[in-house]
């Protein structure tokens, strides 16, 4: 979409290595100084299918996946016909060489398959690395860090192949090459949303982290695993999601801070303990990466359609906070501050991520941790002799923690005989269980003003664009990316445009919504679900009608063309 844009797409079926390819293939690019934005496309089996590891580079910032690609790399049959008609005519094919091309006009190359086939896809990765003009250092050492723990042997095996396949194209003539141009950017991560959820629980002070695998969050699991024992925090794969979160508010009602991670079939099967939560005010960190549904639906899809279904998850009434990371960057601060609201206002905070975003790999500058702020999990008593009432009723409907059996600060620690009681039930100050109906409407006007500490800390919505334009974007979560670089296209058009994005879409605080909404002419709202999910909240909490909609729920995520064609429609 931009003449400093490049789009590769690397297509074949599941067992090919595919992924493999993609991902050396991105890290050598980060290290080379580019920004890049990957979209994972892939089935859900281990073998067979059509998989796509689908990245977009350039030498400047970009944020948002397209659509029509420049060059397609197909290792299939299925995968040439799948992807072939959205190469542009400008665009190059590079296909395996048992593919038939005879009818392709336009640019096209087969790569023979090298003498040892176990390497054919590390081959196929020179070939594509050449094409584009990635130097051979950086595509060298992220191989070898790819690598990393195998043998030497095999490692070096690797590099000659991935050496043979630059060879290669040497002898191809110059119009089948796409070489980028020269990028400076140094000293940059390639990293996903996962991976920058699970970086920012552990920065955060994580001690506890409870799941059962379900796609698209089972990579939060991955990463934190590989950190736990360097990092002092236990990873628990429980026997079923309702154990999962059971485990985790056990875990932070004993002073741990704790997260669980999964999409929603799973949280269908948490939503018991979230009221549990909600009652006993335990703080607790629940990752929900949306996939579409109903019931199993695209496991292995996009989706933003469990907005509502999170946001009155659990029954009765409780004060709760949602968050949608709309990147990469933000997955790692958002998670920081749900842990730090979770504990101020001692009940379940939600982060809602997608498998776009949960997959997207993006090169971003290191996280700085110095000035970030530490974790305090419990209160310090006046006295250690003070009678701990666990459910004090406060001015702020926040009572002092204390972790059972420990009585813990910033600054020191000390053993305590004082008893630490909750109660499922509706309870008393002091933690037991009470049907005084008197008792029950101060515990219901004492949990609900906690949500006065909760809009303390809202996350007030980015506004990007023309200060009073023509055409406003409202978008949430992970459609960031497409919203600005849609905005920032129209007005390089010379049309007035902007967007308003939400990483926080509960609560939603009227008076920092209603100015910008009543100021453009037409509001339009985007996201990927079929009811305008978000669209419907704001209305229910600020009286705005958002008519116009742009939609989309076929599982794929919202590309640059796509809200462009139905804008301009």
């Amino acid at each position: 979409m931009t003449s400093d844009s490049l789009h590769v797409v690397i297509s074949g079926e599941a067992g090919q290595g595919l992924a493999t390819i993609g991902q050396v293939f991105t890290k050598a690019l980060v290290k080379a100084g580019y920004y890049i934005v990957v979209t994972q496309s892939y089935q859900s089996r281990i073998r067979g299918g059509c998989n796509a590891y689908s990245v977009r580079i350039s030498s400047q910032p970009i944020e948002s996946p397209v659509e029509a690609v420049d060059v397609l790399v197909a290792l299939t049959d299925e995968a040439y016909r799948v992807h072939r008609d959205a190469v542009l005519e400008s665009g190059v094919i590079m296909a395996d060489e048992k593919i038939d091309l005879s009818g392709e006009k336009r640019p096209h190359v087969s790569v023979a398959r090298p003498q040892d086939a176990r390497f054919f896809n590390i081959f196929f990765l020179g070939v594509l690395a050449r094409m584009v003009g990635v130097d051979s250092a950086s595509l060298r050492e992220a191989l070898t860090e790819f690598f990393v723990g195998h043998h030497p042997d095999a490692v070096q095996k690797n590099l000659n192949s991935l050496e043979q396949g630059r060879q290669w194209v040497s002898s191809l003539p110059d119009h089948i090459q796409r070489p980028l141009p020269n990028a400076t950017r140094k000293g940059f991560y390639m990293i996903n949303g996962n991976e920058a959820i699970a970086i920012g629980a552990m920065s955060a002070g994580l001690k506890f982290f409870s799941f059962y695998p379900m796609t698209p969050a089972t990579s939060i699991a991955n990463t934190l695993a590989s950190h736990a024992a360097k990092m002092g925090f236990h990873v628990e794969q429980a026997e079923d999601e309702i154990a999962a979160i059971n485990m985790a508010i056990g875990a932070s009602f004993a002073g741990a801070p704790s997260m669980v991670a999964t999409s929603g079939g799973g949280f269908a099967l948490m939503t018991e303990a979230v009221s549990l939560a909600g009652m006993t005010e335990t703080s607790i960190v629940v990752v929900v990466a949306q996939r579409p549904g109903p019931s199993t639906g695209l496991p292995t899809r996009t989706e933003q359609g469990d907005l509502e279904f999170v946001l009155h998850a659990g029954h009765g009434e409780f004060p709760r906070v949602l968050y949608a990371p709309g990147s990469v960057e933000e997955c790692f601060h958002i998670t920081r501050e749900a842990f730090l609201l979770a504990d101020k206002s001692r009940g379940p905070v939600f982060i809602l991520t997608d498998q776009f975003l949960a997959d997207s790999y993006r090169s971003v500058e290191p996280f700085d941790l110095e000035p970030l702020p530490s974790l305090n999990v419990c209160d310090e008593l006046a006295s250690s002799e003070k009678p701990l009432q666990t459910y004090e009723i406060t001015v702020s409907g926040v009572s002092p923690r204390l972790a059972p059996g420990l009585v813990q600060s910033c600054v020191r620690a000390w053993s305590s005989e004082q008893l630490a009681v909750a109660d499922s039930d509706e309870h008393t100050e002091d933690g037991h269980l009470t049907e005084d109906l008197h008792v029950r409407k101060l515990m219901v006007q004492k949990r609900w003003r906690k949500l006065s500490v909760i809009k303390e800390h809202v996350r007030k919505p980015l506004f990007y664009g023309d200060k009073d334009p023509e055409v406003l974007l409202v978008c949430w979560g992970s459609s960031l990316g497409v919203a600005r670089e849609t905005v920032a296209w129209k007005i390089n058009q010379g049309q007035s445009f902007g967007m308003l994005h939400f990483s926080q879409v509960w609560p939603i605080v009227a008076e920092d919504v209603l100015p910008y909404l009543k100021r453009a002419k037409k509001v339009i709202g985007v996201e990927s679900n079929f009811t305008g999910q978000f669209s419907r909240l704001l209305r229910r909490e600020t009286g705005f009608h958002i008519s116009e909609r742009i939609l989309r729920y076929d599982g794929l995520p919202l590309t640059l063309e796509y809200v462009l064609d139905r804008i301009s429609a």
